[in-house]
This record gives structure tokens, sequence and C-alpha cells, in this order.
């Protein structure tokens, strides 16, 4: 074996993705995910399924990845796992196996922001994937978290806005849940909204001072509009959704992309990254490149399987750390609110 490879094994165990990852120098060699289907019936995820369902999978997808990678577990240099934010039993499931692999293979032990990994996944190695140069501004957006973010090292980060209620993934899956669309509905909407007009029924944008993000009174404007309108058309949803979803994804582009805009004037850093599971919306995807025209913006939007929950993100911030022997000892325990 070269003594120059570093073999991270990621554990990622913060909501309801079971996931590990191998990466050798930065690039991905297996990036497993097992997703748990079970919240679809109770519209959200729930916090004591989702543990459980993590003691179960945990075993079989940390197998899988080390054997697609194609090594042996006694190749693992250290282990990176998330210890927050997220759910704290998801968390512990995570952190407890991490720990105890590590002192089983006596290797280092890294823990992982799970907000700080969104933004790092931009630099996993990928072949055609340019990484950004710092200073940047990092968007994260996803259920549970809208950031703005000035990244000005690897592990020097400012948070200069952030949500003072909903998070825009909530916004998303909340507007669908009043559209009855099943639950995850972000993705749904974004679909319906593809074969819609944005402007068929303007809603509000919500003020908010400097560069916070409020989501709340969207979706109360949201469920007020539906109930009006079905009482006066019992069909107006069935009629309607493709219209509807369009303006609401709109609207939520638009108080990302304004307050974007307004983050790039006030720093002077137009190189701007997204990441995070509403990272996948197209909408959103769409409207960061036309920021590459209209603001003189040079985006960085992330490969789909690196944008929702992976461990590969998880890894690559472990080798990050690796390389700078930022390790943790077994006195580490998961959080679920973080700052980092």
């Amino acid at each position: 074996m070269n003594s120059k490879n570093v073999y991270i094994l990621g554990i990622e165990s913060s909501c309801d993705d079971t996931s590990a990852s191998i990466l050798c120098n930065g690039k991905v060699l297996s990036n497993i995910i097992a997703s748990q289907k079970i919240h679809e019936l109770y519209g959200g995820v729930v916090p004591e399924l989702a543990s459980r369902a993590h003691q179960q999978n945990i075993v079989p997808v940390i197998d899988q990845a080390i054997k697609q990678a194609g090594i042996d577990k006694s190749t693992i240099s250290a282990i990176a796992f998330t210890k927050g934010p997220g759910l704290m039993g998801s968390l512990l499931v995570g952190t407890s196996f991490a720990k105890s692999l590590a002192l089983a293979l006596d290797i280092p032990l890294i823990d992982v922001d799970h907000m700080q990994a969104h933004i790092l996944a931009h630099f996993i190695d990928e072949e055609g994937q340019e990484k950004p140069n710092f200073p940047f501004l990092a968007m994260t957006i996803s259920g549970g978290h809208t950031q703005i973010v000035i990244v000005k090292d690897y592990f020097d980060m400012e948070i200069i806005g952030e949500t003072i209620d909903d998070a825009v993934g909530e916004a998303f899956d909340k507007s669908a849940k009043i559209l009855g669309l099943p639950y995850p509905g972000g993705p749904l909407i974004d679909k319906h909204a593809q074969s819609g007009n944005p402007k068929a029924f303007p809603f509000t944008k919500p003020r908010v001072d400097g560069l916070n993000f409020s989501f709340s009174g969207l979706k109360t404007a949201v469920l007020y509009f539906v109930q009006k309108q079905v009482k006066e058309n019992p069909d107006f949803i069935t009629e309607n959704l493709d219209d509807v979803c369009a303006s609401i994804q709109y609207t939520i582009i638009n108080i990302l992309i304004d307050k974007l805009k307004k983050a790039s004037k006030e720093t002077g850093i137009k190189t701007i990254a997204i990441g995070g599971g509403v990272s996948a919306n197209s909408g959103i995807r769409k409207a960061l490149k036309e920021g590459e025209y209209k603001y003189g913006w040079k985006t960085f939007i992330p490969k789909f399987e690196y944008t929702t929950d992976n461990a590969a993100m998880i890894a690559m911030v472990g080798q990050l750390k690796y390389e700078i022997k930022e390790f943790t000892d077994m006195s580490v325990i998961a959080q679920a609110r973080t700052k980092f």
C-alpha cells in the first residue's frame, strides 16, 4: 500500500439517512445511502423511528461502503462522523458506532459539523469539477437550515445570515402538504413548477432586515390562499397545481437570490457556492446560473449526490482535518445544536 494514501471512512446519521463513504486522498471510492421510507406515512421525520432505523442500517451500510471501495477495514486511516447538528437519537447511533470502531481499529476519530460538511463538499476531488477559491459565499439550504456563510478558509467560516423561523426546505415541504402532496414534497413542487406559470399567483415576500431569512409568513400565506380558493372552487388545486407550485417556488427563489445579491454587494465577494438538500432544486440552480450573467458571479453547485445528506461530505471534512491532525477523543458527544 502506498504510504501516501489516506483512507477516510465517513459516517453520516444526522436525520433520516444512514450513510457511509470511503474517500482516498479526497476521491470518492464509495458513498452508500440508506433512506428511510417509513416517514412518508407520517408526513415528516419521526425522531424515534429514525434512530431505530439507523441502528438497523448502520452495520450493513458501512460494510457495503468498505466492500464497494475494494479495501479491508484495516486499511482505513481514520473515521469521521457527524457530531451535529441533527436529531439527537440519530446522531447518537453514528457517534457511538464511530467511537467503537475507531477504538477497535486503534485509528484516529474525527468529529464533523454537518453544516460545514455541506459547504466543504465542494472540495471532493471529482473529475471536471472546479473548486471555489477563498473567500467565497456559501448558501446552505436544507430542510433544517438556511444560512449565508463567508468561507475564508476550510475551517474559518462566519455565518452572516440565517433563518429566524422556518428553513427553506420546511417551506417547500409544508406548502406541498397544504396542496395535498406526499412527503417529502419539495421535489414534487419543483417537478410541477416546471410546467407552471411562476407569475400566476403572486405571494408577498417577507420583509426581514439584514441578511436573515423568514419563511413562516409565506407558509401561512399559501395556507390562507389555498383555503380561500378551494372554498370558491373545490377543484382549484387539481386545476391549478402546476401554476401554484411554480408561484410558490418563484417566490422562495426570489427571497434566496435577493439575500445573496445583498450579501455579495456588502462583502464584495462574487464567488457563490450552494449546498444542502434544497440545492438540488432545478429552479434554484437555474437562478444561480443566471446570476453569473446578471451580477458577474462565479457559481458552484455540487453534484446531485453531494447535495442531500451523505457521508462523502463528512469524509471530505475528515480528510481535511486528518491533514492538520485535528482529531477528537472518546469523550466526544453528539450535539443536536452546534455553532461553527
